[in-house]
């Protein structure tokens, strides 16, 4: 197995693939680099792994996102720095295809292909929500077989359109939170960096899509990593899980042109923890009131049998990339989102099944030790 480099070689196929500031939804969708290689709009390769089992699509138009949100790529900030359509958005590129090709390409493939979800992302633009409808529309009636999650937009939504979205088919609604707190909710997606979202309006979101869509089928995104402790994003994670939602995490890795770009990466240990101790409380029975943390906010012990947690780590399944669940495994994510929240040199979130290498990788990036990648793991073995 050769060492990941951090960028994987792609080219674009003219004929098929558009990538102009001048497409807009509906008609036009942006997607990720993994998805437009799955769906073979692209040519390129993911390390460890073949495809995206998750279609992730975004909603765009030429005057981009409204919002100014400060560690995101498409942050309305960024307009005399590139095209809307050119920046990259999660750290990776999203390039823009017609939506009439997307359908038809997952249609030719057997069974829906490689995915066994789609998801529609809105940002924040007058147009944003209706579009989101049409394109929900199209593809119930087209590929009825591949369900829908909507990555929904709080700041313009009403309960109504949330019911409306259950109405037409979706069958999962996420809310971005991102922030754990109200706190650093305000100083990274609020008035302090003169963007319209608020903690109230993305709260009041996540009861109305418990209330909608009912247990097992909403969760919030949570970041960690973003000036928050342990303690309080695994409280958050406890509070989505006492709604009946699952939590979505994302390890924050700075995303280049954004306002928080000088940040560092959440540390690996922090990171490590929170994983295992969102699994516990999504899947592993677990609670946050059994857990002790120390003065910093530090997990230090997560109040759970030690053979069981033993069986746990082994499986690997607490550091897989977590979403909206497939068909297969529902502790396992349909959206595995390759190297969205980090380089395949130094993977957070894995978009595969860890073997036993990963997973001593895992135990001592947890108990604080700075290796990487499993190529740094062996050349200290082999020493």
């Amino acid at each position: 197995m050769s060492e990941p480099t951090a960028t994987p070689i792609q080219f674009y196929k003219p004929d098929l693939f558009t990538k102009t500031p001048e497409m807009r939804s509906p008609e036009y969708v942006q997607m990720s680099t993994a998805a437009a290689i799955s769906l073979g709009l692209m040519d390129g390769q993911m390390y460890r792994t073949s495809c995206t089992h998750c279609l992730n699509l975004l909603v765009t138009y030429p005057e981009g996102c409204r919002a100014n949100c400060s560690y995101c790529g498409l942050a309305r900030h960024r307009e005399e720095d590139r095209d809307y359509a050119d920046r990259n958005f999660i750290r990776v590129d999203w390039p823009t295809a017609k939506m009439d090709d997307v359908i038809q390409r997952v249609k030719e493939g057997k069974d829906g292909g490689a995915f066994q979800r789609m998801c529609i992302s809105m940002i924040t633009h007058p147009n944003s929500d209706e579009d989101s409808f049409t394109i929900l529309d199209k593809w119930v009636a087209e590929v009825p077989h591949v369900p829908v999650s909507i990555l929904s937009n709080p700041t313009t939504l009403r309960k109504e359109d949330i019911q409306r979205f259950k109405d037409h088919g979706a069958d999962i609604f996420t809310v971005a939170l991102d922030a754990v707190t109200p706190e650093i909710f305000e100083q990274t997606r609020g008035k302090t960096v003169k963007s319209p979202h608020r903690w109230e309006k993305y709260w009041r979101a996540i009861e109305w899509a418990a209330e909608i869509f009912g247990p097992e089928k909403f969760g919030a995104h949570l970041i960690c990593g973003m000036g928050e402790t342990e303690q309080e994003i695994l409280e958050m994670a406890q509070r989505i899980k006492d709604l009946g939602g699952h939590n979505h995490m994302f390890a924050f890795f700075p995303e280049q042109g954004s306002l928080m770009e000088d940040w560092d990466p959440v540390p690996q240990d922090q990171w490590r923890r929170v994983q295992l101790g969102r699994f516990l409380i999504d899947y592993g029975g677990g609670h946050y009131a059994d857990m002790t943390f120390d003065e910093a906010g530090r997990v230090v012990d997560f109040g759970y049998p030690e053979e069981d947690l033993e069986r746990v780590i082994n499986s690997g399944k607490p550091f897989q990339t977590s979403g909206c669940p497939g068909k297969d495994d529902e502790e396992v994510s349909a959206c595995n989102r390759p190297y969205g929240d980090s380089p395949p040199t130094d993977i957070r979130s894995f978009p595969f099944a860890l073997d036993d290498t990963d997973v001593e990788l895992v135990r001592r990036q947890m108990d604080g030790e700075p290796i990487r990648n499993r190529f740094e793991l062996e050349e200290e073995d082999d020493e």
